[in-house]
C-alpha cells in the first residue's frame, strides 16, 4: 500500500464512519452477513479496541484475512506498511502429518514463532490463525521468549557469542548472507536475515560493543539505512534444549489473555477442520502402530477439538449466513465487489447509477500511475472521479480513488 492510502484522511474518516455506525469490531453477539473483505475491516476495527485472535477454516483464508487486516488497518489509522505487518500476524497449519517423517516448509515455520513470539512479548494486534493451527503442542511461553533477543547499538555482547545465539534460534551459517533464515559472523561484523523481513542485517562491532545495526541489499551487499534495534527471533515454534524439544504448552497457554477478544470466522467450518486434522492424525498413528513402527501418541503431539472447544465457543462468530434472533445474532449487509473483467461499460454503468443512489463509491488501485488512469478514463465517460486524498473537493466526485 502506498503512503498516499495510509495518510488520506478522506478514507479513513470514510472507513471509520462506516466501522462505528455498524459496531464492527465490537465483541459479544454473533455477526452475521460479513464478506471476506467485510470480516478484514472487522478485524482491524477490533485491533483499535484490544489485541485479538481471529481464527479462520483453512490457511488460505489466514492469508486472505491477513492481507485483508493490513490494508484496512493501514487505512484506519494511518500506520505503515511495515507497522501493519508486524502487528498483524498470521498462523498458519504446519500443513504436513506429523508422522510423515517431514519437517514444515521454513516460510511456515518462521511464522508460526514470530506470532507466537508476538503474542508472548504483547506486540501483537492481530494473530490470525487456521483452525488447523491451534493443534500443535508448543514450547512454553518463557522457552521461546528465552530464545528471543532484541539488540540495540551499544548493547554489549561477543560476536561469537552472537553467531551461537543465532545458531541456536535455527538460523544456518551462509557466507554471503542472503536469504532468511541464514547468517555469517566476519571479525567484528556479523550479518544476519531475519525470517519476515525485507532486508538482512549487519551489525558491527568495536570489540564486544554493539557500534550499528544497518539494513543492507543482499544482492551488492550494500548498506541501505541504520535501524535502532533487530530482534532475533527463532525460526521454530519449539526451539531444542539439551537436545530435547519440550512441548510443555498449547495455543491456550499463549492466547489465555486475549479471551474476550477472540473472533471465529464461519464456526462451523472451522470446528470440521480441526476435528479432520486430528482424525487424520490418528489414523496415521494408527498405521504406525499396525506396521510396528516407533511413534509418539497423538496427544503428545497435538490437541483435539474437546480442548479448543470452551475457547471457540466463547468467542464471537463472524459468519456469512447465521440464523437466529436479533438478540443471539446481530446482521451486518455487506455484498461482494462485483467483477467486471474487462467490461468496461458495465462498470461505468454501475458507477451511474450509484451517483443517481447518492452511495459514495471508493476505488482502490494498486498503484499511483494506475489510480491516474482510472480517473482519466471515467472522464472519457462523464463520470467525476477524485483522487481520495484531495480533500472534500473529492466529495464532489461519484468516485473516490484511493491506491492500496
Amino acid at each position: 500500500m502506498s503512503s498516499s492510502t495510509s495518510t488520506s484522511l478522506t478514507l479513513r474518516a470514510l472507513l471509520k464512519t462506516a466501522s462505528s455506525r455498524l459496531g464492527l469490531g465490537v465483541p459479544g453477539r454473533a455477526v452475521s452477513g460479513l464478506t471476506s473483505a467485510a470480516k478484514g475491516l472487522f478485524t482491524a476495527a477490533a485491533a483499535g479496541r484490544a489485541r485479538s485472535l481471529v481464527v479462520v477454516p483453512t490457511d488460505a483464508d489466514v492469508d486472505q484475512l491477513t492481507a485483508d487486516a493490513r490494508f484496512f488497518l493501514s487505512a484506519l489509522e494511518g500506520v505503515s506498511d511495515a507497522e501493519a505487518a508486524q502487528t498483524v500476524l498470521p498462523f498458519p497449519s504446519h500443513e504436513i502429518d506429523p508422522y510423515r517423517g517431514l519437517s514444515p516448509h521454513f516460510d511456515i515455520a518462521s511464522a508460526r514463532a514470530r506470532a507466537l513470539h508476538a503474542l508472548g512479548a504483547g506486540t501483537a494486534r492481530v494473530i490470525v490463525a487456521s483452525g488447523a493451527a491451534l493443534l500443535p503442542r508448543l514450547s512454553a511461553r518463557e522457552r521461546l521468549k528465552q530464545a528471543s533477543r532484541v539488540l540495540h547499538p551499544d548493547d554489549e555482547i561477543s560476536p561469537t557469542d552472537l553467531a551461537d545465539t543465532l545458531a541456536e534460534a535455527g538460523y544456518t551459517r551462509q557466507d554471503p548472507t542472503d536469504e532468511p533464515g541464514e547468517f555469517s559472523a566476519r571479525g567484528g561484523v556479523v550479518d544476519f536475515y531475519p525470517a519476515g523481513a525485507k532486508y538482512p542485517v549487519r551489525i558491527e562491532f568495536i570489540g564486544d560493543n554493539i557500534e550499528s545495526i544497518r539494513t543492507y541489499d543482499p544482492d551488492t551487499q550494500r548498506s541501505i539505512e541504520p535501524i535502532d534495534q533487530v530482534s532475533i527471533v527463532p525460526l521454530t515454534e519449539i526451539p531444542v534444549e539439551g537436545g530435547v524439544d519440550a512441548r510443555s504448552a498449547t495455543i491456550l497457554d499463549y492466547v489465555d489473555d486475549l479471551r474476550g477478544s477472540v473472533f471465529v470466522s464461519e464456526p462451523d467450518e472451522v470446528k470440521t477442520a480441526i476435528l479432520k486434522l486430528r482424525e487424520q492424525i490418528e489414523h496415521s498413528y494408527a498405521e504406525k502402530v499396525r506396521k510396528r513402527e516407533s511413534a509418539a501418541e497423538p496427544n503428545a503431539l497435538v490437541i483435539g477439538w474437546d480442548d479448543v472447544a470452551p475457547l471457540l465457543e466463547s468467542a464471537t462468530a463472524l459468519e456469512s449466513l447465521a440464523l437466529g434472533t436479533e438478540d443471539e445474532v446481530r446482521h451486518v449487509a455487506t455484498q461482494p465487489a462485483m467483477e467486471f473483467a474487462g467490461r468496461v461499460q458495465d462498470w461505468v454503468g454501475q458507477l451511474r447509477d450509484a451517483r443517481v443512489a447518492g452511495d459514495t463509491v471508493v476505488f482502490v488501485a494498486h498503484s499511483a500511475g494506475r489510480a491516474d488512469r482510472v480517473i482519466e478514463m471515467l472522464a472519457d465517460y462523464q463520470v467525476p472521479a477524485a483522487p481520495i486524498d484531495r480533500g472534500e473537493d473529492a466529495h464532489a466526485g461519484a468516485v473516490l480513488v484511493a491506491v492500496g
